[in-house]
């Protein structure tokens, strides 16, 4: 099972899938690049308390997190 986490200012969901059934996995692409395209940062775990940002869509990872731009004033309070 791997999941999307999406962050923002009133916390974050998290999207569970599985990479293996086609349905998830096409709901979990488009939910990416959803983000991705309205300004959101993606990144996936390379270890413990490491990321690496992607741009891609990556139906290998496990963890993918993704939060916005908090520079643009949208800071959490």
């Amino acid at each position: 099972m791997a999941i999307q986490i999406v962050m923002d200012r009133t916390g974050d969901s998290r999207h569970s899938f599985n990479p293996d059934d086609v349905p998830e996995l096409v709901k979990a692409e488009q939910r990416f690049y959803e983000l991705t395209k309205a300004g959101f940062t993606a990144a996936v775990r390379t270890g413990p308390g490491q990321t690496s940002q992607i741009r891609s869509f990556d139906p290998t990872a496990e963890e993918t997190s993704s939060s916005p731009d908090w520079s643009a004033g949208s800071r959490p309070s």
